[in-house]
């Protein structure tokens, strides 16, 4: 296995090109099996996740090219309507598979999935929402069995509380629908909106996406056509949060304004560190000078703090002078990172579902574990922050979602290399 190996201390400065979002790119994949037309998808990161999701697609007879920087698509009707335990258990963002497949195919056995063990990800939303446009559905050995008589039916949904992967799974599964189906409560983040604008550019008709209504009208069939994937806002942020905690100035290229703005926004309260825009596909990244902060900080489902940025900035408030509290609303097991960053020296108290930060002179090097794929970010600042050697161990979380990190990093003055052991 790869290990990280960090020597800390240096301010980051640079350029750094932010990848295609990979929370976009999943269920943009996933949602080619709704046409036997072609697509064409551009900005696609190379990312475990994204391969994993490929090996998927290509099972259910999806015939996938790659040329340059684009993916061509072209699902054709698969032998078997089976998602096996071995191809989904790596990641969640396979069950985003089952809506598509019931939609199009009207049958669907998928694995229960597997994935970061950051907290309990039910899929009960997505089933009771596919049950009420007439889906049923069993579960035996660890794998759910979906079958629809005739064709999904239109109807109204309402969650009972937001759910990034369900909205995305039912909104793929209305496109062919009969009827109107309005998702009531549907969660709000950029990466649906990014794949409301694919489905509608292939033939879909969707209304209200990037609000909390939205309604769908199934059509008889989708087209082909081709999609520029979005920036990620979440590597975007982790660089933002990597000067915060190492110093320094970074132009984040790629990127695009509401990227911008959402970042501004959710950074507001940390007065040390100022976005400012040089165009529509990039913005500066400055820490302007040291001094105390004493934050409270709540993770919300977009346009809140994202929890997928809490580890991160957890790390980068190590060694800033004064109290800052995080609570973690949005996942109950999302604080592996803190044992690990104790172990450097850090000042963390856990109390239920809030982490306290106090902020310490130094921290220093050691060897440490990644638990998951954001807590291996938050590994990364620590190591860049800290004096000495730090080495990560099981970095396969970190190739799940994030791009040649270790190369941007040293691009821009970092002290980090890949080693193979």
């Amino acid at each position: 296995m790869d290990v990280i190996e960090i020597i800390g201390g240096k301010p980051l400065k640079g350029k750094v090109r932010i990848s295609g979002s990979k929370n976009a790119a999943l269920p943009i994949l996933a949602s080619t099996l709704l046409t036997n037309s072609k697509v064409r998808l551009t900005n696609i990161p190379d990312l475990s996740d994204i391969f994993s999701m490929i090996e998927l697609l290509k099972s259910l007879n999806v015939k996938i090219y790659k040329k340059n920087n684009y993916y061509t698509f072209k699902s054709d009707t698969p032998k078997s309507l089976i998602a096996s335990y071995e191809l989904v258990r790596k990641m969640r963002a396979s069950f985003l598979i089952i809506g598509p497949l019931l939609s199009r195919y009207g049958y669907a056995k998928v694995s229960l999935p597997g994935g970061c063990a950051i907290g309990t990800r039910p899929v009960d939303l997505h089933l009771d929402g596919l049950k009420k446009m007439g889906a049923s559905f069993s579960i035996k050995n660890g794998y759910v069995h979906g079958s629809v008589k005739g064709k999904l039916k239109g109807t109204s949904i309402n969650f009972k509380k937001k759910s990034v992967g369900a909205t995305e799974n039912l909104i793929m599964a209305a496109t062919l629908a009969e009827g109107k189906t309005i998702i009531h409560n549907a969660a709000q983040e950029p990466e649906i909106d990014d794949l409301c604008n694919f489905l509608i550019q292939i033939g879909a008709k969707i209304k209200g996406h990037g609000t909390d209504l939205v309604t769908i009208d199934g059509v008889n069939e989708l087209n082909g056509g081709e999609f520029e994937v979005m920036p990620d806002r979440i590597e975007a942020g982790t660089f933002a949060l990597s000067v915060l905690g190492c110093s320094g100035d970074l132009i984040l290229t790629g990127v695009n304004n509401q990227i911008y703005k959402h970042l501004k926004d959710i950074f507001k309260p940390i007065k040390f560190l100022k976005l400012k825009i040089i165009d529509d596909k990039s913005f500066s990244v400055v820490k302007v000078k040291d001094g105390e902060l004493n934050l409270k900080v709540t993770t919300k489902e977009y346009p809140g703090f994202p929890t997928d940025l809490q580890a991160q900035l957890t790390a980068a408030l190590l060694k800033i002078q004064g109290l800052n509290e995080i609570n973690e609303k949005i996942f109950e097991n999302r604080f592996m990172h803190v044992g690990e960053l104790r172990r450097m020296g850090a000042k963390i108290r856990k109390k239920g579902s809030k982490v306290e930060i106090t902020g310490v002179k130094e921290i220093y090097g050691a060897e440490l574990m990644a638990t998951d794929l954001r807590a291996s970010s938050c590994l990364i600042i620590a190591g860049l922050m800290a004096k000495g050697k730090t080495i990560i161990n099981r970095v396969y979380h970190l190739d799940r979602g994030y791009e040649n990190i270790e190369e941007k990093l040293k691009a821009c003055g970092a002290k980090i290399d890949r080693i193979k052991k």
